[in-house]
């Protein structure tokens, strides 16, 4: 078999992000999040009398799903990492996972108005999360390989770009030709294509087989391109795996600067994610908008994450990972002050705003291009650094970590956004941790190496493929 150039390699690897965004775009945040939601919410006012304990009923088992995927993952993935590390085979595990996310993805077509299959489908989608992070564990792990550290920096970011481009074009084809409104027509005013029921949501519901085919379609380079060494790294078992993970997660503890940024990214991470679950939530209950702006919005985001994430590993390349990372902590940090003091009355209680007017609505449009610019600029400069952190010889099990860093604390902003809005008895109040939590992530940041631990190993071990 001829031997794979590298440039087909990088290319194959970042095929991935492209393969599996519609998962977070379409599936989490503008298509079946909020279509869940309204099934949801009508099965929860079949069994209260008050909206507001229905909403927060249906807001309630959405994040409780997502809590109980992250704690999940958190628990079994380093452990994972390191099995893999330990045998020397990663690609098994992309097929298992592979396997399960097509399946997983394709069920959500059953996610019936009548919420007949709301619980069975809330599952199905969460372990469709966990498959996708697991694999995300692994496609990381082979980073390294693709580069020295400060390509890979460009290459995380326009993989990651990648990505936002293939969420970009899935969404404007699903708004364009299938998810239908509340009249039953699609953003350009067509009944859903191929002869889907509107009125059973089948335009809205085909968003699950979409993925999975939009999946199994664009992974292609992905296997045909991406290949492990011949030799695996060694030999071991589960017990080596659980003996080498304990031992990193000792290393870590000693590991000043990567400690300090998995504690870091644990909290900005954390902070982001839930600006990405609650963008749609604070459109809908603050500004009331349709499920058409929030499209519309989310094709702003999306456009400006793929272009800011580019650019993201441009600096990355020139100036390391570390500030990118710092001024999208800054940027999101502004963007979570808007939406704390903004509203259809007023701006920040001060500026009093005519009825009508479209200034939050423009204001909330720059809101969302920032936040998926920084967005996607942070996790790009995020798995960058991570590189500059990782041993030559354990990608797999330092993503893991790196996964776990990003799932420890998944439950910890949406339960503090639940508890600040009960307390304040205010939505807008509710976002008050969010800003917290940015905070408190780029202040670690001061204790973390820009160059990681890359020069100590860089001179005893050479990466592996």
């Amino acid at each position: 078999m001829a031997e794979i150039s590298l440039k087909k390699r990088i290319w194959g690897w970042m095929a991935f992000d492209w393969a599996t965004q519609p998962f977070y775009t379409l599936g989490l945040t503008f298509i079946f999040g909020p279509y869940f939601a309204a099934v949801s919410l009508g099965y929860f006012e079949t069994t209260t009398d008050d909206p507001k304990a229905a909403r927060a009923a249906s807001q309630a088992l959405w994040f409780w799903g997502s809590t109980i995927a992250g704690l999940f993952i958190a628990f079994t993935a380093p452990l994972i990492g390191a099995y893999a590390d330990s045998t020397g085979r990663r690609m098994p595990w992309v097929w298992m996972f592979s396997a399960i996310y097509f399946a997983m993805t394709w069920a959500l077509w059953w996610t019936f108005p009548d919420a007949s299959t709301l619980f069975i489908i809330l599952i199905a989608f969460n372990v469709g999360l966990i498959a996708s992070e697991f694999m995300l564990i692994f496609v990381n792990a082979i980073l390294p390989s693709l580069g020295d550290k400060d390509e890979v920096g460009k290459i995380s970011g326009n993989g990651a770009a990648l990505g936002y481009w293939g969420g970009v074009v899935s969404l404007f084809i699903m708004l364009l030709l299938f998810a239908e409104n509340e009249s039953g027509k699609t953003l350009i005013g067509l009944d859903p294509v191929l002869g889907l029921d509107a009125g059973a949501r089948e335009g809205t519901r085909s968003v699950g087989p979409f993925i999975a085919i939009w999946f199994a379609v664009f992974m292609i380079p992905f296997f045909l391109w991406v290949r492990e060494p011949k030799q695996a790294n060694r030999t071991g078992g589960i017990s080596d795996a659980m003996a080498d993970l304990k031992q990193s997660l000792k290393g870590a503890l000693k590991r000043r600067s990567l400690l300090n940024f998995l504690v870091s990214s644990m909290f900005y991470r954390d902070a982001l994610n839930a600006l990405y679950s609650a963008g749609g939530v604070y459109a809908t209950l603050i500004l009331g908008w349709s499920i058409i702006q929030i499209g519309v919005f989310g094709i702003v985001g999306a456009i400006t994450a793929a272009v800011a994430t580019q650019i993201g590993g441009i600096f990355d390349s020139r100036l390391g990972p570390k500030p990118v990372i710092k001024f999208c902590c800054f940027v999101l940090i502004a963007v979570t002050l808007v939406i704390v003091g903004m509203n259809r009355i007023s701006l920040f209680g001060v500026i009093a705003l005519s009825e009508g007017s479209a200034l939050p609505d423009i204001i909330f449009y720059i809101c969302g291009a920032a936040i998926g610019g920084a967005g996607g600029a942070i996790y790009a400069a995020s798995r960058s650094m991570m590189v500059r952190h990782t041993h030559p010889e354990r990608p797999t099990e330092a993503f893991g970590l790196f996964a776990l860093s990003g799932k420890a604390t998944a439950f910890l902003a949406p339960m503090m956004i639940a508890l600040f809005s009960t307390m304040t008895g205010s939505a807008q109040l509710g976002y008050i941790p969010v800003i917290a939590l940015f905070v408190l992530g780029l202040w670690l940041l001061r204790y973390v190496n820009p160059e990681g631990d890359h020069a100590k190993w860089s001179k005893s071990a050479v990466p592996v493929p």
